[in-house]
């Protein structure tokens, strides 16, 4: 995929390493040309321009990128850029950070942003996953169609436990898409039986959240 980079601090060139790493390719657009150092992170296409404006962009040839990454330390740029992207140059996927998690509810489908990634939010839904059996954990929300990707950890007491998935009546619009269980990650079939300790990942809408919790929690009563 080709991929854009909005914001060349700490995260934006970590975020380009990483993509580059994994076969993509990277353009980095940076307002401030005393950040943009293209031995930093090499393998990258850089820009220097200011991303809130069409020209600039038009100039880069967002259009031609599959995901922009809105990813600059000021939500107001962020916010605009992605906007920009969705609107005026059709971009596919639309992903954002957010700088104050108080701005968070401004990251819409309104605003262009398909995902919005908040630091606090997913350092708890991760410190949630590591310690909570049992109960179902959101840890990303798509703003897009409000999709939400959930997990939960099967207790051994799950009623759940020892059967295969087909006859688990999994609420509408929810979608098992993986079983992590030790090392091993599985593809959900519905002869697989399910284990205690097995980690569901879930790709549900928001209004089913309490039903799947409900369903698969303890005692299938909480």
């Amino acid at each position: 995929m080709r991929i854009a980079i909005v914001g060349a601090g700490a995260v934006g060139r970590s975020i380009a390493g990483e993509l580059l790493g994994n076969g993509h390719t990277v353009m980095l657009i940076e307002k401030n040309g005393a950040k943009v150092r293209a031995k930093s992170v090499p393998g990258a296409e850089w820009v220097q321009a200011d991303a809130c404006e069409v020209s600039a962009l038009e100039e880069a040839n967002l259009s031609t990128c599959d995901v922009v990454i809105a990813a600059t330390g000021d939500d107001k740029a962020n916010l605009v850029v992605s906007l920009l992207a969705k609107t005026e140059f059709a971009v596919a996927r639309v992903v954002a950070r957010v700088k104050d998690p108080r701005n968070e509810w401004l990251y819409t489908e309104a605003w262009g942003v398909d995902v919005a990634v908040s630091t606090p939010r997913v350092l708890a839904a991760l410190v949630e996953e590591a310690f909570t059996v049992g109960d179902v954990v959101r840890l990303m929300s798509f703003r897009k169609g409000a999709a939400n990707l959930s997990e939960i950890t099967l207790a051994e007491d799950t009623p759940w436990v020892g059967r295969p998935l087909r006859d688990v009546p999994l609420p509408r619009e929810t979608v098992l898409t993986a079983i992590l269980r030790g090392e091993r990650v599985i593809t959900p079939t519905p002869d697989e039986p399910l284990e205690a300790g097995d980690e569901l990942l879930f790709v549900l809408h928001g209004d089913v959240e309490e039903e799947l919790r409900r369903l698969l929690c303890r005692d299938g009563s909480c």
